[in-house]
């Protein structure tokens, strides 16, 4: 066999058990126990990346338990009228992943901070004492894995 004729055959092999390997994991969702994470959002801009990860990982794992938690500007995407920067209104993306089990939660201490009233949320906001302290919960004694988009 040629030179080029080796390498071609080593490619095809290497080739073959990299495919393999992938074949042997098959459906993502197969065996799929409920993860438990909680998302981070700390500024608004964010929101919409987050809403699209959580829909993602519901995707793969509807079971998952997750939580968004929302502090400091974080928490403008929950209340009442709230649109992206396109004009675009998060309520309904909130209220699409709160029925698929999703908590959003609101940091209370952001609230008297920036005099905000619970009134001015949405019904799927959920109000904790403080943001943080909750992710800090979840990981610690939750056993939460922890993701910021």
């Amino acid at each position: 066999m040629s030179k080029t004729g080796s390498w071609i055959a080593a490619g095809i092999a290497a080739s073959a058990l990299i495919l393999g390997g992938c074949s042997t994991r098959g459906d993502l969702s197969a065996n799929v126990h409920p993860d438990k994470v909680v998302y981070h959002v700390n500024d608004s801009s964010h929101a919409i990346a987050t809403m699209r990860n959580v829909g993602n990982h519901l995707e793969v794992n509807p079971q998952a338990n997750i939580v968004v938690v929302t502090h400091a500007l974080g928490v403008d995407f929950l209340m009442e009228g709230a649109k992206d920067k396109n004009g675009n209104p998060y309520n309904p993306l909130v209220e699409n992943l709160a029925e698929r089990g999703v908590t959003f939660d609101v940091c209370e201490i952001t609230l008297k901070n920036r005099s905000l009233d619970r009134k001015s949320f949405i019904p799927e906001a959920k109000f904790v004492p403080s943001g943080v302290a909750e992710i800090a919960k979840l990981q610690a004694r939750g056993g939460f894995a922890y993701l910021k988009p």
